[in-house]
């Protein structure tokens, strides 16, 4: 008899039919589409007290998408009640509650777990997991875990000595009070832009240490009407054919990625945005790319600049040489007296923390089989390692438009293969090494003359052997069309002869 929804078995350990780690988009999105299948037998299991990933962790000052809400949604949970075109935090998380409520998934939900390790077991073909709760057993594993998950905070000399505060964008402090606070801000990336000019007013002095400056472009923001809005609930034609219209005009930024000469019209946009923001020269000149926009990834603000440029807001190009107790020196040797280091340098994307906890049945783990170039079937699915589906997998992630749309995809692709098992009766099932090989050669030649590998920078959409093993060269249309096929030939399947108590062994109702 199969488990069901992790019940206890007398061996002390839960066991379900499929794990899902990450209770974010990806792994929301996955759990429906399970149940839109008629998979019931799973487990979403949360590190967290709540669910919302990366918009649950992030609630600094001023954190919003930067993908319009009618785009940056669930396709089959639209929400007529955005109260912008791009939604803050606060909304999107209130989103992803209400989702996880409205699809009937609390049920399989389980806080406050987190996984330390997972172990592919051959002779009974599950996932061994071992979490902060207790062993959890499943058949299939779907990792949810995102890449935008663990904070990079680079170890500066003499950080320890420090008296002040210090804290990542990513983990900021309900109790902190800028009023009268003298900032270091170590990075300006996505995170850094939105909060620098959310505390800017509040600061008597902030210190921004920029190693690469961001293409900035104008953010084209505002408040939806409350007529829109009912209109929207009224004629949910009316939010499709927004969506539509938001999707068709980002879909064709993505002609610029892929032949980076389109993009000197925008840069110019970019520079003239700037411009009207900044008088200085000298700042002007720091505050100027040295690459072609889209090479890293593109920022939108109205804010940043006009922050930038305040009296109280130093931007320098140099980095920090050292912490001393009441300050930083920086590499031009001067003192600047802090009570407060913020980084905004982003997250762990070059060896994700992840592959280092997946092991294979020979106990080989995922970053070693990967020797720090990610490489999966459709982003998804990994020779060596059966039954195992990344979510933000490799050159999974965009540039252009909302990751949901990929991630909806995906989740559509995994259940596909489950349900592929599970109508072959296969207890094990992964890509071959062929189909692996075949998908990750169009990645290569798609990715050929691209801003990405073209453009003039150095970017974290790089991985350690300067490979662009992040994003997703190309249409997002191409790619869901793409993940949509369950080709039988790219994936190898066996049955096992001792699993017949293995949970989830029974199989799902079609």
């Amino acid at each position: 008899m199969a488990l069901q929804n992790g019940s206890s078995t007398s061996n002390g350990f839960a066991a379900t039919h499929v794990a899902i780690v990450g209770s974010g988009f990806g792994g929301l999105a996955t759990a429906h589409y399970l149940r839109r299948a008629g998979v019931e037998d799973f487990l979403i299991l949360e590190r967290a007290g709540d669910v919302g990933g990366v918009w649950r962790d992030n609630s600094y000052p001023g954190c919003a998408c930067d993908v319009q809400s009618h785009l940056y949604s669930f396709s089959f949970a639209p929400n007529p009640d955005w109260s912008r075109a791009f939604s803050p935090q606060g909304e999107i998380l209130s989103y992803l509650k209400r989702c996880a409520q409205e699809l009937g998934l609390t049920p399989h939900l389980r806080l406050n777990h987190d996984v330390h390790q997972a172990k592919w077991d051959e002779a009974s073909a599950t996932w061994i997991l071992q979490t902060s709760q207790g062993e959890v057993r499943a058949r299939h594993l779907v990792g949810a875990f995102g890449s935008l998950s663990d904070p990079l905070m680079p170890k500066l000399p003499g950080l320890d000595s420090f008296k002040g505060e210090v804290f990542h964008s990513a983990n900021w402090p309900r109790s902190f009070k800028p009023k009268g606070k003298r900032v270091a801000v170590m990075g300006t990336g996505a995170s850094a832009l939105q909060f620098i000019p959310a505390i800017q007013p509040d600061v008597a002095q902030m210190h921004v240490f920029q190693r690469t400056p961001p293409w900035v472009m104008p953010r084209h923001d505002g408040p939806i009407s409350p007529f829109a809005r009912s209109l929207f609930r009224k004629l949910p034609w009316l939010q499709k054919l927004a969506r539509a219209q938001i999707y068709v005009h980002r879909e064709a930024l993505a002609l610029g990625f892929l032949h980076p000469r389109l993009m000197a019209r925008a840069q110019a946009k970019a520079l003239k945005h700037m411009h009207a923001a900044v008088k200085d020269p000298g700042l002007r000149k720091k505050l100027t790319p040295d690459y072609t926009l889209g090479c890293k990834r593109i920022l939108i603000s109205n804010t940043y600049y006009p922050a930038l440029a305040q009296a109280n807001v130093e931007v320098i190009t140099d980095g920090i040489k050292q912490v001393l107790p009441d300050g930083v020196i920086g590499q031009d040797g001067v003192f600047r007296p802090v009570d407060t280091i913020i980084y905004g340098t982003g997250f762990q994307t070059k060896d994700l923390p992840f592959a280092h906890l997946i092991h294979d049945g020979k106990g080989h783990t995922l970053a070693s089989s990967w020797k720090s170039s990610p490489q999966a079937y459709m982003g998804t699915t990994v020779h060596g390692f059966p039954n195992l589906y990344l979510l933000h997998g490799p050159n999974i992630g965009l540039g252009h438009t909302s990751v949901v749309y990929m991630l909806e995809a995906q989740a559509r692709h995994i259940v596909g293969v489950i349900k592929l098992a599970q109508a072959h009766g296969y207890d094990a099932v992964e890509p071959t090494a062929s189909a692996q090989q075949r998908f990750l050669a169009r990645i290569e030649k798609m990715m050929r003359g691209t801003v990405w590998v073209a453009g003039g920078c150095e970017s974290w959409y790089l991985d350690e052997t300067g490979r662009n093993s992040s994003i997703w060269p190309g249409f997002t249309f191409s790619y869901a069309q793409a993940a949509s096929k369950v080709a039988e030939k790219d994936y190898a399947g066996r049955r096992l002869a001792s699993t017949a108590s293995a949970p989830g062994s029974a199989r799902a109702s079609a």
